[in-house]
């Protein structure tokens, strides 16, 4: 165990020897991760993202295009030949067609490369040809993020606090009684397990479909070759005093960590570690519009996720002996776009209330943090209505469900986010002064002039803030 411990450090420790060569000898590289939590727009986001750093005129708020120095972008084929390229083309057109659709969700990890080419500035910039920056962006599934976390948990702890959660959850009964037959099994046989893995898996399921964010391992919704191996086929029990060596108890035990070391663990190495800049995506108003638990069970979600980004200021010494470190992390709040706009301020602000214990931890270590609201692609338009004798600022667009048009008020967000945080913290089932609803909109038409990107709402500043102290 610590031989391998230590084989795992050096061998990163030769990897960021590498990054730190190459980047002297060639051309620059930022490796950005779009991560967030399940259908909180990680697809549409890195999809408008390029299509918006490749006809510029919708990006006035990244300084290296207000200054003209970005001469040229184009894609190129990613570094990593083992993974998977982000289908861009087709999720461009996906949102682009002349009936728009929503691009399909995010399955695996994938990467893609935009090279950027820039003019130099400075006093001697004129002294100095043009430049190249390449830009990895890596997606990641949003159902293994929270698997991160589990690389601190053991499984008695896990299984804990996943017990007591479906025991509160009407559609967690069939999983609960499951487990509670499951208690004491002396001898375990693999029908057994089966069994109650595939019981858990249906839990999951629900909890996902119901919106909920505490949804762990991520591998059972998305299990891809792994469907049916031992890593996959466990589940949380119940405590034992002295369980047996031979029990189901032990058998679960072990293959829970199993996961951990066979699946958590390397894809942490291979993937995560290597990040420069980091976005998190969250669908902030869904949570919202759930009630104070869905906010509660997100704010602890991101505080645990941002453990594994191991924040600070990368520099020549810090590669070599610990590795890559995260020096800019975003949190973005998505589906700007349902709300007006004078609204967008409070989104932000609770999204940093949201997020307090994450953004202090990752400041602590010398990242630098921001929050904001943003929409990837913009699928309404602002308007007002009339209601009850008073005026209602909202917003317009093309249901999913039936492609009319219609105008939603989603309420009135909160000028103080403790009115949001506090019932979240306290356990309250809903909120007492106020309904925050949500509509799932179709991306609206597009009619773009040549030099320009999908409409969206401050993805300009996003790019800013990730990238633009590197233009």
């Amino acid at each position: 165990m610590v031989i391998g411990t230590l084989t795992q450090g050096v061998s990163r420790r030769v990897e960021a020897v590498g990054d730190q060569v190459s980047g002297l000898f060639f051309d620059p590289v930022i490796r950005l991760g779009v991560t967030g939590l399940a259908r909180a727009g990680k697809t549409v986001f890195i999809t408008s993202l390029v299509a918006n750093l490749m006809d510029r005129a919708r990006m006035p708020q990244l300084a290296a295009n207000a200054e003209g120095r970005i001469l040229g972008a184009y894609l190129q084929p990613q570094p990593d030949d083992l993974v998977p390229r982000f289908d861009y083309e087709d999720h461009l057109a996906a949102i682009t067609a002349a009936d728009p659709h929503w691009p399909e969700s995010t399955r695996t990890v994938s990467e893609l490369r935009l090279s950027l080419r820039l003019r130099p500035s400075g006093l001697l910039g004129g002294l100095q040809g043009p430049r190249t920056l390449h830009l990895d962006i890596v997606d990641y599934p949003g159902e293994w993020l929270l698997d991160l976390a589990l690389l601190d948990k053991s499984y008695a702890d896990w299984s804990a606090e996943v017990l007591g959660w479906a025991a509160k959850r009407p559609f967690g009964a069939a999983f609960s009684a499951a487990a509670e037959a499951a208690r004491d099994t002396g001898k375990w046989d693999e029908p057994t397990a089966t069994a109650l893995a595939s019981a858990y898996r249906a839990y999951l399921i629900a909890a996902r479909d119901a919106g909920h964010a505490d949804i762990t391992p991520g591998r059972f919704l998305l299990p891809g070759e792994m469907a049916g191996s031992p890593a996959l086929t466990f589940a949380p029990l119940h405590s034992e005093a002295s369980p047996s060596r031979r029990g189901l108890w032990r058998e679960m035990e072990r293959r829970f960590e199993s996961y951990k070391d066979r699946v958590v663990k390397p894809f942490f190495r291979t993937h995560f570690a290597r990040i420069d800049r980091q976005i998190v995506l969250v669908d902030a108003l869904t949570a919202i519009h759930n009630g104070p638990q869905a906010v509660e069970e997100l704010r602890r979600a991101m505080a645990g996720i941002l453990g594994a980004f191991r924040p600070g200021r990368n520099g020549l010494l810090s590669r070599v002996l610990s590795g890559q470190r995260v020096e800019k992390i975003l949190f973005a709040a998505t589906k700007a776009d349902h709300l007006h706009h004078l609204q967008h301020d409070r989104l932000s602000a609770i999204m940093q209330a949201l997020l307090r214990d994450a953004v202090d931890r990752a400041a602590f270590a010398g990242a630098t943090t921001a929050a904001m609201a943003i929409a990837a692609l913009r699928a309404t338009v602002e308007d007002s209505i009339r209601h009850d004798g008073a005026q209602l600022d909202c917003v317009r667009g093309r249901l999913l469900s039936s492609g009319k048009q219609a105008a939603l008020y989603p309420g009135e967000l909160p000028e103080d986010p403790n009115r949001l945080l506090n019932p979240a913290r306290a356990g309250a089932e809903r909120w007492l002064d106020a309904d925050y609803n949500v509509m799932a909109f179709a991306p609206a038409a597009l009619h773009l002039k040549p030099g320009e990107g999908p409409p969206h709402i401050r993805l300009d500043r996003a790019a800013q803030f990730l990238i633009g102290d590197r233009l």
